[in-house]
């Protein structure tokens, strides 16, 4: 048994000032008051990113388990026990191998799932993702990839303009595979056709998407404001301002936003260059972009860090730990197995000091050493 007492303790939607978390066998036992002092530590559920491409030097883009351990074991030590291995488009032979090779990992528990984050993008909204390999979507191509994960295959984002789009939504959807919306030139009416197939996650909001225009709305007052969607927001101060976020999230609540980091193999390394999916990235002020047209691509942020980002942007610890942990959680099935502090949950906890950066982490009642 392991009890973390005298610390303010963020459990769902209450905050408990002088409060402790008792831990056994992996799970936790109970949440409560400890009326013996809090020490200014803040205990918060362990964040759960579901959209990541990298980080420590390593990616999950070329498929390669041990760099897979590498960046894993990297955003862990932020205070990210749990998360989805993002890829970005690639060629199917490629993907194929990534499936297989990252399955094991999500067996064994170091990865959450994988992310397709493409090939089924829009040329125009492309961003960072490599045009070469964009491709309408397959329905065929997808059930292999299902069907060779096994389980591991846990999110696939779709532009759902494509032809053959809506198709390819609702057979994720019936395989049991979040379909998510992004990198999209979609009307509103497209959008929402897409969310009526069955999707429902918004793929990092705002970017890789049409702007939004009072005359057309686009991808991004439709996924706002559609109920059913989680929307990811990457909150780094770059690619959204801190008042965008605040604003998208007053439209969707914390219930139905999501902090990511999108980040790739730069995050915590030094400026200089890089690679994502086979294109050339250069770092500068921990801003990463592609070196051909400028583009962002993905990020150095880890989730400790967007957790401070929003609670700076004017959100309160509640609502920015709900949005690191509770709601990506429920976006990708896992709501009842871990994401936030309740008796029966997985024990995965990350201590905050006053300045709110990571001190220890906890996953699955182990400690992080």
């Amino acid at each position: 048994m392991t009890v973390v007492s005298g610390v303010r303790v963020i459990a769902g939607d209450r905050v408990i000032e002088d409060g402790f978390v008792r831990i056994e066998g992996g799970r936790i036992a109970e949440v409560g008051e400890s009326r013996s002092g809090s020490d200014g530590t803040t205990v918060v559920p362990g964040f759960v990113d579901i959209h990541v491409h990298g980080g420590g030097g390593a990616t999950f883009t070329t498929g390669d388990p041990d760099a897979a351990r590498t960046a894993a074991a990297y955003h862990l030590r932020h205070g990210t026990t749990t998360l989805l291995a993002s890829l970005v488009t690639s060629p199917p032979d490629l993907m194929l191998s990534a499936t297989k090779a990252f399955a094991p990992l999500v067996t064994e528990g170091v990865l959450a799932g994988m992310h397709f984050e493409g090939p089924y993008l829009s040329q125009a909204r492309c961003g960072a993702q490599n045009p070469a390999y964009l491709r309408h979507p397959s329905l065929d191509e997808l059930t292999t990839l299902i069907d060779a994960g096994d389980g591991a295959v846990r999110m696939v984002t779709v532009a759902p303009e494509l032809p053959g789009a809506l198709d390819a939504i609702k057979l994720l959807v019936s395989r049991g595979v979040v379909a998510a919306i992004g990198h999209t030139d979609a009307t509103w009416e497209e959008t929402l056709a897409g969310v009526d197939a069955g999707a429902t996650v918004g793929t990092h909001v705002f970017n890789g998407m049409r702007p939004p225009h009072h005359r057309q709305p686009g991808p991004v007052f439709a996924l706002l404001g559609a109920t059913p969607v989680t929307c990811e927001f990457v909150a780094d101060g770059v690619h959204l301002h801190d008042g965008t976020l605040a604003f998208a999230v007053s439209v969707t609540g914390p219930a139905r936003a999501a902090l990511i980091t999108d980040a790739m193999a730069a995050a915590g390394m030094p400026d200089g260059e890089y690679d994502l999916g086979g294109q050339g990235v250069a770092v500068a002020d921990g801003v990463a972009r592609l070196t051909r047209d400028g583009s962002i691509a993905g990020s150095t942020l880890t989730m400790d860090a967007a957790f401070r980002r929003a609670a700076g942007a004017g959100l309160s610890l509640v609502d920015a730990s709900r949005m690191a942990s509770t709601t990506p959680a429920a976006a990708i099935g896992l709501g009842d197995e871990l994401g936030t502090l309740r008796p029966g949950l997985r024990a995965d906890l990350v201590l905050l000091d006053q300045s709110l950066h990571v001190t220890r982490v906890m996953r699955a009642g182990t400690w992080l050493s």
